[in-house]
Order: C-alpha cells, then structure tokens, then sequence
C-alpha cells in the first residue's frame, strides 16, 4: 500500500525538492505552504508529516498540537537549528523528530523510513494485562488503569512501549532515546528524562502504580509483573 507524506513549508524551492524526491521514492505527496493550508488537507490522513517550524501564519509548535487533534501519525520538525530546550518543547507539542536544516535529502528519507516501519511494527501487537489493574493496548497505542484510559502523547507512549516490552531490562537514556524514537539518541537525556516525569505524572494522576523505575547512575526499568 503507498503512503502518504504531507510536506508543511512556506520555502517553495524545499518544497519543490521534497515533492520530487518522495514522489520518486514511491509516496503520496501533500504539499502546503502554510499552517492553515495545512489543516485543510488533514481529511486525507496522512501517514508521517513534515513540518517547518518557522512558518509565515502559525507558529510551528501550535500547528503541531492542532495537527494531533485529527492524526496520531509521526510528525518531524524542520528547523534551521535546535536546543535541548527546543526538543524538549516539540516533543511535548507532539513532535516526534527534529530534522536539521540544511540537511541531507538521503537521511531525511532514511529517517522518514524508520518512523514508518516503527508505526508499522506496532500495529500488529497485541493487548497486555499487567497486574490485573495495568491494561496496554499496543495495537490501540492506549493504557488503561483499571479501566480508566491513561491520556499519553505519542512519545510518551512510545517510550513506554519499548520498556514495557522489555521488562527487567535496564535502559540508559541514549539506548531508550534510540529505541523509542529509532534514531541516533546522543545528546538527549534531558529530552528521555522529561517524557519520564510526565509519563509517572500521569499515572499518579488515576492512583496508578509507577512501573517504570529509576536505577541511578544508569537509566529506566519496567518493573516485573506478576502476570505470566
């Protein structure tokens, strides 16, 4: 089945470029040049979006949220540079990658590739039950506690995943960055950090045990379940 990609940048000569390159590598290619542009053609559901950061009517960090209104596909950031800081506030906009401008158009497919094979892999899990309380719908991307739906964003939710799966094994924060987000994690442990805080946040918030444990001085565990 094709895919489809949306292109969100008010440069047209990048524009251009990157309708031609992905349209060559087999995608169904939406261009828009702009953020309201952009919310127009969400009805055809694409399958990953690349946003420019810097656009000319809505700032790229609010566009990102509004866009998760409609679509739970990966979204990656354009950006002609970025801060731990900057990460940090995409990620919790909803984004799930920076690409760097200028940037390779080769590695930009490559990382295209990887987040759809992620998207991919994980529609073909199955639920989990954890602790006869701690419910993990890997096909439905949804936790519940005790029937309560646990509101995780994407990342969040993908870090979860890569440590739920793999209970008892110690990640450190650049294993984890790179498991979850399939990409080179150097440099980002403030950003795994953070995803943490707000992943055990809102467990605490429906009462719900912290399955995911600090070992100091190295990283994250899940922590075992009783459940065979």
């Amino acid at each position: 089945m094709t895919q489809t990609i949306m292109i969100i940048d008010d440069e047209m000569e990048i524009l251009d470029m990157l309708k031609r390159y992905f349209s060559l590598e087999g995608y169904d290619v939406i261009t828009a040049a702009g953020g309201k542009e952009a919310l127009q053609k969400l009805a055809k559901q694409p399958d990953i979006i690349l946003l420019d950061i810097n656009l000319p009517d809505i700032d790229g960090l609010s566009l990102c949220k509004s866009i998760r209104d409609f679509v739970s596909c990966p979204i990656l950031f354009l950006t002609a540079n970025v801060e731990d800081n900057d990460k940090i506030k995409g990620f919790g906009a909803g984004g799930d990658d920076y690409i760097v401008k200028p940037f390779s158009i080769d590695e930009l497919g490559a990382r295209v590739s990887a987040h759809l094979r992620r998207e991919n892999r994980s529609k073909i899990k199955s639920c989990v039950l954890f602790d006869e309380q701690l419910a993990i719908d890997y096909l439905e991307r949804a936790v519940y506690w005790n029937g309560q739906k646990i509101p995780l964003l994407k990342k969040e939710f993908d870090i979860l995943e890569v440590l739920s799966q793999n209970s008892g094994q110690v990640f450190d924060k650049e294993r984890l960055y790179e498991a979850a987000w399939g990409l080179d994690g150097f440099g980002n442990n403030s950003v795994v950090a953070e995803h943490v805080r707000k992943i055990r946040a809102k467990f605490a918030a429906v009462g719900a045990k912290q399955y995911i444990e600090t070992v100091w001085g190295v990283g994250y565990k899940w922590v075992k379940s009783n459940i065979n």
